[in-house]
């Protein structure tokens, strides 16, 4: 298995969840503006959208999106998964909302074709980890286990100290909790973050 990643991008929440799942895999860093992976290869080729995460199974099959990917190592590792009826429920609607509420506009913030536009972004994402920040009861969005949702949060969290973006609390002690687990560090270690 193969995941396709740029170091500190969102895939950094699929290497993170790979690694709390106990899962071989190979790294390919992919250069996102040349579109190449670390040997040279059109990354075009591996993923036709043209972004990371890809994950590129086994069989050959190749997996994106990050909801897609964290879901599918949620199902190889339950822990990974809130439980309960409605377990796979609630994460697919948590992935969803970090993918569309904050991923999204985190997009038009690193990215703005005006300062507008930044501003607009940057006031929605703050808006989001506000709304998140209200819920964050225990350790982790789900309790006190961590899930793949948590690890995509983090990156979020990550963007949101670059972009100089003050998170409320409790979400900084929940990003230094996520960021001291050692499959975090790992991964960090990896991608050259750390």
């Amino acid at each position: 298995m193969k995941l396709y990643y740029a170091p500190g991008a969102c895939s950094l929440a699929d290497h993170i969840a790979l690694h709390e799942a106990g899962l071989d895999f190979d790294r390919v860093r992919v250069d996102l503006r040349a579109k190449r992976t670390e040997d040279g290869g059109d990354f075009n080729l591996v993923n036709p959208k043209g972004y990371v995460p890809a994950l590129v199974l086994d069989d050959g099959q190749l997996l994106t999106e990050n909801v897609a990917i964290l879901y599918w190592v949620a199902e190889r590792a339950p822990g990974l998964a809130p439980g309960g009826e409605l377990g796979p429920i609630r994460l697919i609607e948590m992935l969803a909302f970090v993918a569309t509420e904050l991923h999204k506009p985190f997009v038009r913030a690193f990215f703005p074709t005006s300062g507008k536009e930044k501003e607009v972004a940057e006031a929605l994402v703050a808006k989001r980890l506000g709304f998140l920040a209200e819920r964050l009861k225990r350790e982790y969005l789900f309790g006190s286990e961590f899930s793949v949702a948590d690890a995509y949060l983090y990156v979020m969290l990550r963007w949101a100290r670059a972009q100089k973006l003050d998170a409320p609390a409790p979400l900084p002690a929940f990003a230094d909790r996520v960021e001291a687990r050692p499959a975090v560090q790992l991964a960090l270690r990896h991608e050259g973050l750390a």
